[in-house]
């Protein structure tokens, strides 16, 4: 019964996004598959999105950036945080050492933390990773040329270079320092379109139009009770907004799943993040979007989706006052492109089949696969 060890990172819910297809299709691939999940995440929101059973463990192991908002990095805060935690490496390395091997797990598997990754490497445990960003070009980003930063940056990248293979899941940054980096095609998941079915719940006409707003897990409060109210307009907001008027619906109080209700929205009104941009994409959902405050990660995320998606940029301002009127109606105007597949989500699985049961049966019409010198598989 081969055991996978998995560390998703609770930056947000755009690693859980991209992490719980891989392990639906590896779970239904590899029948006895034994899972333990490490993630930060209310466990409700990473059961309703792994199917399969896996025992939890609700820490986190990385902490990615510590935000102001959905939008806004607290750059200070940060590099504080990352001050702390590497002023006693080695013992956390230990730490995470003794743990893993404890656990003697066949393979492990992050996004994107990379403490474990050491970690497996000193216990002889293989690893990977897996995610459209990594924390070590983001801390150089943003910290590289302060004084205290290089040893910090050396033990990131050390560690990420440290993983057998690293899957670069399009679109993402480019990872230009990490040796074992490999490109994969999208990873999202596919909803079932209940637009009917939704526009009757909401109790809007067939002309109106509904927007979903999804800031990826991280709180972003937008002044919508401010809003003019549009009689062909329906917003679904979050339940912590505590807005009650006509034209807004809580998320919560739908009791749909989130991949559903995005495929079945006119348009979802998010920030630059890869979960919701990549499912957006892949589920032909046009998107308006509010640019991040100096994120790296964006342009390659932004420059992907115009060209994959039905996207507009609304300005702050705009977003404020609620002034949507020209924005959305440039959206809806741009012709569907047709929508990526998300192939990735099978390239991935083929590899962890491979790295975790060479003879597990392949799925037709694919070739046996070997491992490579880099600890993936051809």
């Amino acid at each position: 019964m081969p055991h996978l060890f998995v560390d998703i990172s609770s930056h947000g819910f755009g690693h859980l996004a991209q992490t719980a297809p891989i392990l639906n299709e590896l779970a239904e691939r590899l029948r006895g598959l034994s899972l333990t999940l490490r993630c930060g995440l209310p466990a409700e929101i990473v059961r309703s999105r792994i199917h399969h059973r896996f025992d939890l463990i609700s820490s986190a192991s990385d902490f990615g950036c510590v935000m102001k908002d959905a939008t806004s990095i607290d750059a200070e805060k940060t590099a504080e945080a990352y001050r702390l935690l590497h002023a006693d490496w080695e013992r956390r390395l230990d730490e995470e050492t003794a743990f893993l091997a404890s656990l003697q797990p066949d393979l492990a598997l992050t996004n994107v933390a990379y403490l474990p990754l050491a970690g497996a490497k000193r216990a002889k445990i293989p690893a990977v990773s897996m995610c459209s960003l990594n924390w070590a070009d983001l801390f150089g980003h943003f910290f590289g040329k302060r004084a205290w930063a290089a040893p910090i940056h050396h033990q990131i990248l050390s560690a990420y270079n440290d993983a057998d293979v690293f899957f670069r899941i399009t679109p993402g940054m480019p990872m230009k320092r990490l040796t074992r980096a490999r490109s994969v095609a999208p990873v999202a998941i596919l909803g079932e379109d209940r637009r009917a079915e939704l526009k009757e719940r909401l109790r809007c006409g067939n002309n109106g139009k509904i927007i979903l707003i999804a800031f990826g897990g991280i709180e972003k409060r937008l002044p919508a009770a401010r809003w003019p109210l549009s009689p062909e307009r329906r917003w679904i907001i979050p339940q912590s907004w505590n807005i009650e008027r006509p034209d807004m619906t809580p998320f919560e109080t739908l009791g749909w799943n989130f991949t559903d209700l995005l495929r079945s929205v006119d348009a979802v009104l998010t920030k630059p993040g890869y979960g919701t941009f990549a499912e957006s994409a892949c589920n032909g959902t046009a998107t308006l979007f509010l640019k991040r405050n100096d994120w790296p990660e964006q342009k390659p995320l932004i420059d992907w989706l115009k060209a994959n998606a039905r996207c507009q940029e609304i300005a702050p301002d705009a977003l404020r006052e609620g002034k949507f009127d020209e924005t959305l109606t440039a959206l809806w105007s741009q012709t569907p492109p047709r929508p990526p597949r998300p192939s990735g989500i099978r390239e991935i699985t083929e590899q962890l089949l491979c790295l975790l049961d060479p003879s597990a049966e392949k799925t037709p019409g694919t070739h046996s696969q070997s491992k490579s010198k880099d600890g993936s598989c051809k």
